[in-house]
Formats: structure tokens, sequence, C-alpha cells
């Protein structure tokens, strides 16, 4: 009577008349994080200038439809806490040129920058769960590129995928996302004992050298330990603007769960983070 569905399967679904599901998830946005223990991204210009090289309506508008709303800050619009932080997500191709030229990166004979014998060249892995996940990071690799930077994107077996994402040498950045009507989902995200999505030392990871946030991690602990609610979202506010401010995170879309549904089907409800809810449904007679 429902099945979830892909962007792509949206417009067959209406045209056979069934109603379509898009139920927030109210947590992270899809998004791209870097692990600033890599030199490449070590430099906040870079992070930056990267940030600004990213065209995440170019994105939505290219791959998705009108229910995967562009990302205008860390968490979506629907997350408890959410703070609006598009001016801070502006796609700005001359400003990242500028950023990477102040940062000593400066394009090599094939059109990607270097710096000291390196080249400007990320890996990042696919992640399955995402939708059209490798088709958006594809764009976002097209896009990258003009401004001299390349990004590799990798499919892996699930063994390799999980071990590199652990290494921040072979993974300078990694696809993060998570559904949760909790605002301590950013800190589930970010905090090194928890998904640690930076790679942070003393976290998930061994091969971590020398990052470290700890004006970060005592901005996420705070989430966690207020008990006043007001205080939560401020802290929660605070958070999302620092994760911008340092270019840790690349916000891009928001994440429904979408379900097409049979016409006769009825009184279908979702729970807090896009998950069906048959309890009170019906079938309509026909």
């Amino acid at each position: 009577f429902i099945r979830q569905v892909q962007a792509y399967d949206e417009k067959q679904a209406k045209d056979q008349n069934f109603p379509i599901y898009a139920a927030p998830t109210k947590g992270v946005n899809d998004s791209i994080s870097f692990r600033p223990d890599n030199a490449l991204v070590s430099d906040l210009k870079v992070r930056q200038a990267l940030l600004h090289a990213t065209n995440s309506k170019q994105v939505v508008d290219t791959l998705f439809s009108p229910n995967y709303p562009q990302a205008t800050s860390v968490i979506a619009k629907t997350a408890a806490g959410y703070v609006d932080l598009s001016s801070k997500l502006t796609y700005d191709p001359t400003l990242a040129k500028k950023l990477l030229d102040e940062a000593g990166w400066k394009p090599g004979q094939n059109g990607i920058r270097q710096k000291d014998g390196k080249t400007l060249s990320l890996t990042i892995y696919e992640s399955l769960p995402q939708p059209q996940n490798k088709e958006v990071l594809q764009l976002v690799s097209q896009q990258w590129s003009q401004v001299g930077a390349k990004l590799n994107i990798l499919a892996g077996d699930a063994g390799s995928r999980v071990a590199d994402n652990l290494d921040p040498e072979k993974t300078p950045a990694n696809v993060v996302e998570v559904g949760r009507a909790d605002p301590d989902v950013i800190k589930s995200s970010f905090y090194p004992t928890n998904r640690d999505a930076l790679l942070q030392k003393g976290g998930l990871s061994s091969k971590v050298k020398s990052f470290r946030d700890d004006k970060l991690n005592d901005l996420l602990t705070a989430i966690s330990a207020e008990v006043d609610p007001k205080k939560r979202l401020q802290l929660t506010g605070d958070v999302q603007n620092y994760l911008l401010d340092q270019a840790y995170v690349i916000p891009i879309f928001e994440e429904p769960q979408v379900y097409a549904g049979a016409p006769y089907f009825k009184g279908v409800s979702f729970e807090a983070v896009g998950r069906p809810s048959f309890y009170g449904a019906w079938l309509e007679k026909h």
C-alpha cells in the first residue's frame, strides 16, 4: 500500500495518481564534512574556499524534487534549534579562488592547484544510504574543479570503505547525515566519542595525529548537559554557527523520507524522523 521512492521515481508515482508523502527527518542535513587532521584541509581558508565553491542550489535543482530542500544550515529547518545561516553558505567561486590563492595554492598546468609539491586532490567515499549520493558528489566534483580542486569519488567494498573512513590521510572528506528529532543530533554527529564526523584525536580513530577542537567539544557537551530547553536550543544555534565559521561541514540538502502510497490507502502518519506509522491507517472502499 505504501513504498519508499527516490526523487527520480516521484514523477512516475504522481503520473499514476499515487500520493507522495515527504516526511522530514529533522536532523543533520546531507553534507560533506572535512577531517582537518589531513594537511590538505587543515587550513581554514581551504575549507572556506571549498564551501564557497559548492553550489548546493544547482545540486538540488538538477538531481532532486522540491521535497528535498536546499540546506540553509547544518540541521534542517524542521529540526529543534535550527538557525538560518544561508548567508554563510553562499556560492561564490571568485571568493573561493581568492581564498585558495591566499592559502598558497596556485593553479598547476592541469588546472588543479598545487602547493609545496602537493596537489589539491581530495578523496571521498560515496555513501550508499544517502539519496543519489554518487551523483551529488560527481556534481560537487565538477564545481570544485572550476576553482582548481579535485574530488576523487570512490565506491569501494564495505571493508575498505569503513577502514579508510577512519584514516584522515586517506579520506580528508566524508559524507554525513543523521535524522533525529532532538537537538542532541548535532552532538551525536560531531562529538569525538559519538559519530566523530571530523575525526578528532581521542575519538573513534587511532590514526588521527593531532586535530582536536575543544571549543567545539565543549559546546557539544553543553547541549547534552543543559536542562533548560531554551538554553539547549541557543547552544544548538551556537554549534551551527561555529561549524560553518570553521567550515568543517558543507550542508547540501535536507533529506526527507519519501513514500508513494496507494490512492485508497488512508490515514497513514509519520513519526518524529519520518518513519511511517500505520496505527490509524485504513483502506477506502471502492
